[in-house]
């Protein structure tokens, strides 16, 4: 793709459509490549803008992705909450959560990618004003996945709530880079497949760990 010429965005109504189409750019580089890959100066010559004038609307590579990141978590929460809450005992209705939360993370590898470069990477290279934007619009998201737990899981408080939340986010975070190892490591598994069992399965791993979450916190409550 050539590069054009430059127009600055005037209106809130062309910022707002310049800086969606960065984030769409970004959003469909995800798609071939992972985040770590993901360069500001690629960015930028897929949207045919310099990198100082993609600067214009981001903060940096981080802020773009952070943005993404965040409207992906909402289509993410938009799906589970369209679930209909099951039938059937605590345990049940814990189990079936822990398996939609699972299901649902392992469909979105953009999100996960993202969630698992959140801490580590991203919140690292931004401005105040955007961490309070991202921290703010990353607490609705939480909030709501709460309110998805009490709506499965009536019997919790807001504290259990939270606390299964949490768990099951930490463990995507650290299961996501754990399941997709590189390619040294794949051929040392097929060499031993001894050592296959220290690759883990993403879903299962999340799943089972709300679903123990959850019933560990059931039982606290009787």
């Amino acid at each position: 793709m050539g590069h054009v010429t430059f127009q600055r965005a005037r209106t809130e109504e062309q910022r707002t459509e310049r800086r969606r189409q960065i984030l769409d750019a970004a959003a469909a580089m995800l798609a071939e490549m992972p985040v770590a890959e993901l360069s500001l100066t690629a960015l930028s010559r897929r949207v045919c803008l310099a990198k100082a004038n993609v600067l214009r609307y981001f903060d940096s590579r981080e802020a773009v992705l952070l943005e993404l990141l965040e409207a992906q978590m909402a289509e993410c929460i938009t799906e589970l909450e369209s679930a209909p809450a099951p039938d059937g005992s605590a345990r049940e209705r814990g189990d079936r959560l822990a398996d939609l939360f699972a299901v649902s993370l392992a469909a979105r590898p953009m999100l996960c990618d993202l969630m698992a470069s959140q801490a580590a990477v991203l919140e690292r290279n931004i401005s105040v004003e955007t961490a309070i934007r991202h921290k703010r619009k990353i607490r609705e998201s939480l909030q709501a996945l709460v309110r998805l737990v009490r709506r499965y899981l009536p019997e919790f408080g807001d504290e259990d709530a939270s606390a299964l939340v949490q768990t099951v986010m930490l463990t995507a975070v650290a299961a996501w880079p754990a399941s997709r190892p590189p390619q040294a490591l794949l051929a040392a598994y097929e060499t031993d497949p001894s050592l296959a069992a220290m690759c883990i399965d993403f879903t299962d791993t999340v799943r089972r760990s709300g679903e123990v979450t959850a019933a560990g916190l059931l039982a606290c409550r009787q």
